[in-house]
């Protein structure tokens, strides 16, 4: 039996490293299974007590990039939400045309009035009779979770809109929402503040399920700053141009030369943002 060997998380906490983690991970990026075991059998061969995730992460994303590009950009999903700041307006794009995929008519950054004073609402979606007003919570920083203040705060804000929304005729008979999407988790305080309030509250990974992980491999909508065949300058500049989706690359190519790219890198970037649209 192999001895536990602890591992440094990005908050700071000691866990023990699971070997069954980093697999599930590699098989969400659809990597092959002999790819699987050949970059599992590498990190155990060079881990140790101590050692960070981000180390980890990287090993396994070196490797992974050799066999599969497309695997490596789905692998990288997470820290590619991560790199969509640091304004955290293209994380409000995302969000957006993720719920517009799931039906919803949308619109981002929008100034409404409440009852007392006026909002910017980061994400408003109609579908049917609901009307929702979402909250987007954009960190940076990998060790920072949600607490229960965001969702308080966020309740307040969402009470004063829905006040001055039921004034409305039009509005009579419609359900409305407010809520939270975060590219980072929430902590127990704030899920259980979230469910009692009544808010739609979305992260990395809850709903369990069903978080944003999930339904970004459903939909395909991968952020452009999962490609592994852009430079971190590149994404910002496509970012600044209003791009954030690897759809919108592959939908309108042009954009690559709107920022300077060499026409022989085009194929490259175009294939995976195409496949990583369609590999879901």
């Amino acid at each position: 039996m192999k001895i536990p060997i602890s591992i440094v998380k990005k908050s700071g906490d000691i866990v023990v490293f699971d070997v069954e983690k980093l697999t599930n991970s590699l098989r969400r990026a659809s990597a092959g299974e002999n790819v699987i075991q050949q970059i599992v059998g590498e990190v155990q061969s060079t881990i140790y007590e101590g050692m960070t995730t981000s180390k980890i992460y990287k090993i396994a994303f070196d490797l992974l990039k050799k066999y599969s590009r497309v695997s490596a950009s789905k692998y990288k999903l997470k820290n590619a939400l991560f790199e969509l700041g640091p304004s955290g307006f293209p994380f409000e794009k995302l969000v957006g045309k993720l719920m517009a995929h799931e039906g919803f008519s949308t619109q981002v950054g929008v100034i409404v009035q409440g009852n007392c004073v006026s909002h910017e609402i980061d994400v408003i979606a109609d579908k049917d009779d609901q009307h929702c007003f979402i909250e987007c919570k954009f960190h940076s920083d990998q060790g920072r979770f949600c607490n229960v203040k965001i969702p308080l705060y966020v309740n307040s804000r969402f009470l004063d809109v829905e006040k001055q929304w039921k004034k409305q005729k039009s509005n009579e008979g419609k359900i409305s929402k407010g809520g939270v999407y975060t590219n980072t988790r929430f902590t127990s305080d704030a899920t259980q503040y979230g469910k009692c309030a009544g808010l739609l509250m979305a992260s990395w990974d809850y709903p369990f399920g069903n978080g944003l992980k999930e339904r970004i491999d459903k939909s395909g909508l991968h952020p452009l700053t999962a490609l592994t065949t852009l430079t971190k300058n590149e994404k910002t500049k496509l970012l600044d141009l209003g791009v954030v989706l690897c759809r919108e690359i592959y939908e309108n190519p042009g954009v690559l030369n709107q920022i300077g790219l060499a026409k022989p890198r085009h194929k490259n970037i175009i294939e995976d943002a195409k496949e990583l649209c369609t590999q879901h």
